[in-house]
């Protein structure tokens, strides 16, 4: 049988994926970022889940805090890598738009 996963492990996990989505996006691997961020959707949704039965205690929640400055710190980074590449699409789209009129 399979071992019960606690809740911090679930924050933990959501860490290891996010930063697995940084190291993707600074090799400019957008498709394994999107496949990341379904992967990350799927934990949130389980943790979701989870604290509906159960709770931190006063250590954990310590603990809980600095994974979720973590993972918004890889975040932000994420995004601030992605701008880039957001607006050369965004370019990309209008030109297309433009000669298509």
């Amino acid at each position: 049988m399979a071992a019960q996963h606690t809740l911090l492990d679930y924050y933990r996990a959501i860490e290891n994926a996010s930063l697995k989505m940084l190291e993707a996006a600074q090799a400019e691997d957008w498709d394994q970022v999107v496949k990341l961020e379904g992967a990350c959707a799927v934990l949130i949704a389980q943790l979701r889940h989870k604290s509906r039965t159960d709770d931190l205690g006063p250590e954990e929640r310590k603990e809980k805090t600095r994974i979720m400055q973590r993972i918004l710190k890889a975040d932000a980074e994420i995004r601030c890598l992605a701008e880039p590449w957001l607006n050369d699409l965004e370019q990309l789209l209008d030109r297309q738009g433009q000669s298509m009129h």
